[in-house]
């Protein structure tokens, strides 16, 4: 039997939703143990002077968590 845990992350690209996506996972994997998956919960654009500057998504980042030994 396993035990899993949803953690809320916010990361961002200046290229793309596609960008921040795989930034966030990367950097969501450096830190937590056994990430199994995630799914976007929102998208969100920065605007300066009428360009998109940067590109943000709210993930929820599912990981199993680890038996004590």
């Amino acid at each position: 039997m396993s035990v899993a845990r949803v953690t809320e992350i916010i990361s961002s690209s200046k290229k793309s939703f596609d960008d921040a996506v795989s930034e966030g996972v990367k950097r969501a994997c450096k830190t937590l143990d056994n990430v199994t998956g995630a799914w976007v919960q929102d998208q969100k654009i920065h605007i300066e002077k009428g360009k998109i500057v940067e590109y943000r998504v709210n993930m929820k980042v599912t990981f199993v968590l680890n038996d004590k030994k």
